[in-house]
């Protein structure tokens, strides 16, 4: 099946110059110490000096070779010749030469860069990748992105779109499995058939009482503290301080436990078991902290409330009474 949640702006982006570096991108990526204009001024002939430095410069740029090294932003190219001293048309005669290959070759082998699969690299992008997945809940596109920086920052030479895009949505989607499979052997049966119930409609008002938890009162009356204070208690009765919660990403937590508080009852229900069931978890989770927190702020609400009605400005007594 195939994995689409990049924009086509993202697939086209992938690899590739979208306009003229940046002053700051060209003395990053593009300016060569002594080392790299010895290796640059080893070869010979203008075209396959400027066309070495090039493809050096764009693979630190890019994280990957052009199948035309040539194609590069003429801003770029008449920077890097001005270094070597070299005239910007002589890149023409290199696009046609066998010799941008061999160029390839030997800058994989003399600055470290290696194929997307060749190991340890790889497990330690997945390891990594895992990582982030675990422990932020990032969208897909947003761990894309982050993965080819890490690549380029690593050495490792960018794949394919659809080769990274299927490693990100596999990684992704075993940190979630792994989430929903933790939050959902937290509650004991029992525990398990009174969340369930949250999700059982009324008959008369066919609301049920993930609706009902899900709005915290927010009148400072007296009855609205009750209210909430009746909230609390029933978070609390799931058992939530019972739970081992040492080792959860409450990052990811939160955000099941936002996306339960979002979408109707009926589409939790729909969910398989695993999942529904650690959805609910985590809405009882971040539930019973917040619910806390709302008891708190209406109490302070109601009581600032009560002082501004008691509070009177006193009457400033007469001159002659002060006699």
């Amino acid at each position: 099946m195939p994995v689409t949640f990049l924009t086509p702006d993202q697939e086209a982006q992938y690899g590739q110059f979208m306009g003229p570096p940046t002053a700051e991108q060209l003395a990053q990526f593009f300016w060569f110490d002594e080392v790299d204009r010895d290796r640059v001024d080893h070869h010979r002939g203008a075209h396959n000096r400027l066309g070495f430095a090039l493809q050096l410069g764009t693979v630190r740029f890019l994280g990957t070779f052009l199948t035309d090294p040539t194609a590069v932003p003429p801003s770029v190219v008449h920077y890097v010749a001005q270094q070597f001293a070299v005239d910007p048309e002589v890149l023409a005669t290199y696009r046609r030469l066998e010799s941008r290959w061999d160029h390839t070759r030997e800058i994989r082998q003399a600055y470290g860069y290696h194929d997307f699969t060749d190991q340890p690299g790889h497990w330690r992008l997945v390891r990594w990748l895992y990582g982030r997945a675990w422990l932020t809940a990032e969208r897909p596109s947003v761990l894309f992105d982050r993965a080819t920086a890490w690549c380029v920052d690593q050495k490792v030479l960018l794949p394919g779109v659809s080769q990274l895009t299927r490693l990100v949505a596999r990684v992704r989607d075993q940190a979630q499995a792994r989430l929903w499979r933790r939050l959902a052997a937290l509650p004991t049966i029992t525990q398990r058939e009174a969340l369930d119930g949250l999700l059982i409609p009324d008959p008369q008002t066919h609301r049920t009482r993930l609706d009902l938890l899900r709005q915290p009162p927010t009148r400072p009356s007296v009855p609205g503290l009750l209210s909430a204070l009746d909230r609390l208690d029933q978070f609390r009765a799931f058992g939530v301080s019972h739970w081992m919660l040492t080792g959860l990403p409450f990052s990811r937590v939160k955000t099941l436990a936002r996306h339960a508080a979002g979408v109707r009852a009926q589409a939790v229900s729909r969910m398989p078991d695993e999942r529904r069931q650690a959805t609910l978890v985590a809405f009882v989770i971040v539930g019973t902290m917040t619910a806390q927190d709302d008891v708190l702020d209406l109490l302070d609400r109601l009581l600032a409330d009560l002082f501004a009605r008691t509070e009177r400005p006193r009457a400033t007594p007469p001159i002659a009474d002060l006699a």
